[in-house]
This record gives C-alpha cells, structure tokens and sequence, in this order.
C-alpha cells in the first residue's frame, strides 16, 4: 500500500513536534504570561505608583519599569540594568567628583563588528546596533543573545501594556462612578 503525500507529510510533522525540544524562547514567552506573573507585577506597580509623588510621566516610567525588573528578579540582562539605572543618579556625582583628582577618563573603545559583505548585511548590523540601544543594559551583546533579551523584553513590555491598560480602564471606570454619585447627590 503506498501513502498518499498529505498523510506522509502530516505524520512527518507530527514526529518533528514530537521530537522538538521546548526551547528557551518558549519558557521565556510563557514565563510572562502566566495570572501569577501578571497579579505580582499588578500588585508591584499598584505598590510603585502608590510610593511615587505626583511629578509627572517620567515617575510614573520609572515606578514602572521598576517594578517590572522586580518581577523579573534580575534574572535578565535588562531587568539587572534598570534596576541598577535606579542607583545610578547617586553614584554619577561621587564618580565626577573622583574623576576631577584622578586622571582623564580614557576615551571609549571602538567595536569593530567586522566589514559587512554586503549592503543588506550593512543594514542588518546596523537594525541589530539600533535594537540594542533599545533594550536596556544590551548595547555590546552579540546577535542571538540580543535577539534572545530583546525577545523576552518584548513579551515583559506586552504584560506591562496590558496591566496599565487594565489598571486605566479601572480608575476610569472609579472616576466615572464618583461622578455620577457626585451628580445623583446633587
């Protein structure tokens, strides 16, 4: 008996699936996914705002990203890097004022990534030098480590979308009551 094609082909890509070991990119995806993930980050950036004075979005930024890296417990190359940007306004006057007795700093290192061979592998290293200054903490990591923080970054960034969305939607929803019982009271 010969096997029709589609029937070969759909158990051929049962057996790949099968067989296909669950990657780091799949636990990364999962891991921010998860109600836990997303009521302990809840709670974290309700914790956060809470703590914040009312100065502006850049606190609120901050409060956020913040409590993000906390979730993330460090785990990341970018979650380590906001965490530590928090200290880091304290330490720049103690490393100028170090920097005045001491001498020049030097200048920084050049990278050199090597001579694409080609226009489209120009514009490549230049997208992948583009992504790292996005991600925090990533600007000199080699390509699959980068596209690995950048990845999982994204999934972060997608969780905190939805819990600030959340979170605005509810606060609208409680001013919009308070108006009306404002109204009604009248």
């Amino acid at each position: 008996m010969i096997a029709s094609p589609s029937s070969s082909s759909s158990s051929s890509s049962k057996t790949k699936k099968a067989m296909k070991k669950p990657g780091l990119g799949d636990q990364e995806e999962t891991k921010w996914r998860t109600a836990a993930q997303q009521r302990i980050y809840s709670r974290r950036l309700i914790d956060a705002l809470r703590a914040t004075a009312p100065s502006g979005p850049q606190a609120v930024k901050e409060a956020a990203d913040s409590a993000l890296a906390l979730t993330a417990r460090g785990q990341s190359r970018w979650s380590r890097a906001i965490l530590l940007s928090r200290r880091r306004p304290s330490c720049k006057f103690l490393l100028k004022a170090r920097r005045g007795r001491m001498q020049p700093k030097p200048p920084p290192p050049v990278l050199k990534l090597g001579a694409p061979a080609s226009p489209e592998g120009k514009k490549v290293s230049e997208r992948l030098r583009l992504l790292g200054r996005l991600v925090p903490g990533c600007r000199k990591l080699s390509a699959p480590s980068l596209l690995e923080e950048a990845a999982d970054y994204m999934v972060a960034l997608e969780m905190q979308v939805k819990t600030m969305r959340a979170l605005a939607d509810a606060l609208s929803g409680a001013s919009l009551n308070a108006a009306e019982h404002a109204v009604s009271d009248e």
